[in-house]
């Protein structure tokens, strides 16, 4: 089979894209292999979902058995006039540059890919990496904190992550030798810009997410970061990812979030959207400014996935 572009992407890029969007009527087919208790949660996601990318793309990510892609990675780019990502195609780093700094949400898995990777990154979209204040790791896998410990040296940065995933971090190498403990609704305010952590729990116990401002051509938005998508292998976790979506789709709801970011970007379509903004597409808005009523329809197919997913492992017998 053979197709073009479209106008501006590169084939490598629509590659990637084709390789993680849903396949047609591959949500009717898990559904109908699923339990009875399970299928009518399944059925409801992917009517919430609907023909959105975004929405079938995270339909896809929670469904039982999904494999996270590794697909090629896409150039660094800023993603708002104030906000850069820096992706491996598997991890990627969210750098939130402010008057006074910037902070980094992940850091990639290793020292070397911190500094092959990101430093370099970071510099081709125009930060200067030597002014990262803060490294935040999303969550206490390896993936997300492994380049943590070297920024921090090489620049003076602080790291911070939850306390309940210092232990699962400290398990690895190389861990942050010192972090800033991350608390439920905590703030950190640098440079005018305020991120707001909140603790979700449940793709590891320490989870976090933040909700912080973004500009775009000059104008506010309200973005979420989204810490851990993939669910555990435990029912028990699956319920403490199941809580926390129900509790930060009401902060993004008293927040007014209306984009929506991801640190694997390829079970939200981010890469595919990197390369939509890049090639300046006929959409003059940014397609990570998803709106309020879509941000929290993303929450609602997010809930019903790990609702079907429960009823899952309670059907087969899994613990």
């Amino acid at each position: 089979m053979s197709f073009e572009p479209p106008s501006g992407l590169s084939r490598r890029a629509v590659l990637a894209a084709t390789a993680i969007v849903p396949l047609a009527g591959q949500e009717a087919r898990a559904s109908a292999a699923a339990p009875d208790s399970a299928r009518s949660h399944y059925d409801r996601a992917a009517r919430l979902a609907g023909d959105d990318p975004i929405l079938r793309n995270i339909v896809k990510a929670l469904s039982p058995g999904a494999v996270p892609p590794s697909p090629d990675p896409v150039e660094p780019l800023r993603i708002f006039d104030d906000v850069a990502v820096v992706t491996t195609g598997f991890v990627s780093v969210t750098a939130i540059l402010t008057s006074e700094g910037v902070i980094l949400i992940d850091a990639l898995g290793s020292p070397e890919e911190a500094e092959k990777v990101l430093v370099p990154g970071l510099r081709a979209v125009g930060v200067n990496p030597a002014e990262i204040r803060y490294v935040v790791a999303a969550h206490g896998h390896d993936d997300h904190f492994g380049g943590a410990r070297h920024l921090a040296e090489r620049y003076g940065a602080k790291v911070m992550m939850n306390r309940a995933d210092w232990n699962l971090a400290a398990s690895s190498s190389p861990a942050p030798g010192s972090y800033l403990d991350i608390s439920d609704g905590q703030r950190l305010t640098l440079g005018g810009t305020t991120v707001v952590f909140h603790r979700t729990p449940g793709h590891t116990p320490g989870t976090v997410s933040a909700i912080f401002p973004v500009r775009w051509r000059g104008r506010r938005h309200t973005a979420m970061l989204w810490g851990g998508t993939n669910p555990p292998a435990g029912t028990a976790g699956k319920r403490d990812l199941l809580s926390s979506v129900r509790k930060f789709a009401s902060c993004m709801r008293r927040a007014g979030v209306d984009v929506e970011l991801n640190n694997h970007g390829a079970c939200d379509q981010g890469l595919v959207r990197m390369e939509r903004l890049r090639a300046g597409s006929a959409d003059p808005e940014n397609p990570f400014v998803i709106g309020p009523s879509r941000a929290q329809r993303f929450m609602d197919v997010m809930e019903e996935m790990l609702r079907g997913r429960i009823a899952t492992d309670r059907a087969t017998g899994h613990a």
